[in-house]
């Protein structure tokens, strides 16, 4: 059967209860069994967790053959435009460690591929005991601007690394408390106007930001019919702070 990420989702929680269930990481090697204990290792696994969960329930999917970009199911195997979903986990005690995607790839795949932008992020927030055991604490259904946010000098939450750009990298989304800097996006528009100023900030990218909005707004009204209107920067990017007001200003990477 074909369910959307809804109803993927409103299975597990509602109708499974996975947030009252328990398990543990059991690793055997000849006549050697042990419970893992290490909370890293769930994360890796809850991906094909749930793929055994969709062959237990029947429910279709495809998997991705590429790892380094959502998402991971395509639930219409028959349309790879729809239904799809992406599975993250995290240490729910401490803040999000995962990857969103390579900045380079996701820039060009989105110009390709403006649906990858309907992902729905499946995201687990686990719990491990000293005993090894395992538990969900939480579970979030979210599209990738209400994961992410900005940092105080580029426009978009990213690892940077002796100023190169890697990953986009998550915002804590779910936090209220006032420690908290920045907001997470609450558009498609301001995280495309965040992308796009990133795009100018990041010399690896650079040479593409006089047309890649341009680029992206066509393949977009192409495939859905509809033009976006894409702020700019500057006009929303205080917007995104949440507690002490700091001025933005652009920082390339040399």
């Amino acid at each position: 059967m074909k369910l959307t990420p809804q109803e993927v989702f409103d299975l597990l929680v509602v109708e499974d209860k996975i947030l009252e269930l328990q398990g543990q990481i059991r690793f055997f090697l000849g006549d050697i069994e042990i419970i893992v204990k290490q909370k890293d290792v769930v994360g890796n696994i809850m991906q094909e967790w749930v793929q055994g969960w969709l062959d237990k329930k029947g429910i279709a999917y495809a998997l991705s053959d590429n790892s380094q970009m959502p998402p991971d199911f395509y639930l219409d195997p028959d349309n790879r435009t729809v239904g799809l979903l992406e599975v993250k986990a995290f240490n729910r005690s401490a803040s999000p460690g995962f990857d969103i995607a390579d900045f380079r790839m996701y820039v060009d795949e989105i110009v390709k591929k403006p649906y990858m932008l309907d992902v729905d992020y499946l995201i687990f927030g686990y719990d491990m005991s000293d005993d090894g055991v395992v538990t969900i604490q939480d579970v979030w259904l979210k599209k990738v601007w209400e994961i992410t946010r900005r940092m105080e000098d580029w426009s978009i939450n990213l690892q940077v690394k002796d100023n190169v750009v890697h990953k986009i990298r998550p915002a804590v989304w779910y936090s209220t408390t006032s420690r908290v800097k920045f907001n997470v996006f609450t558009s498609l528009e301001d995280f495309i106007s965040a992308i796009d100023e990133a795009v100018h900030q990041n010399t690896d990218t650079r040479d593409r930001a006089g047309t890649w909005k341009v680029k992206f707004l066509e393949a977009y009204e192409n495939h859905y019919g509809v033009r976006l209107d894409i702020p700019r920067w500057y006009d929303v990017a205080d917007s995104y702070v949440s507690s002490k007001r700091v001025e933005y200003k652009r920082k390339a990477n040399p």
